[in-house]
């Protein structure tokens, strides 16, 4: 009984870790995704080896990424007009 709610604190203290480190990884991702496309404004797709994103609008939609996936610098795939 004791070790189950040694268990349950310990997850709980881990997710409100970990939460912020995420929320920050987040960040720098959509800063990174921003500076990408200030530097290749005619990039219509694109991808980090992890998504696959299309700009629509004007504004980025991205596949989710998969679960095993190291990510990599932006990549333009599809330039305006090809």
């Amino acid at each position: 009984m004791r070790s189950s709610i040694v268990a349950g604190i310990l997850a709980l203290v881990s997710a409100f870790v970990i939460g912020p480190a995420a929320a920050e990884d987040a960040a720098q991702v959509q800063r990174n995704m921003e500076a990408f496309l200030k530097a290749e404004p005619d990039c219509d797709e694109f991808t980090d080896q992890c998504s696959i994103c299309k700009v629509t609008d004007g504004q980025p939609v991205c596949s989710t990424p998969s679960i095993a996936c190291i990510r990599k610098d932006y990549a333009c795939t599809r330039k305006s007009g090809e």
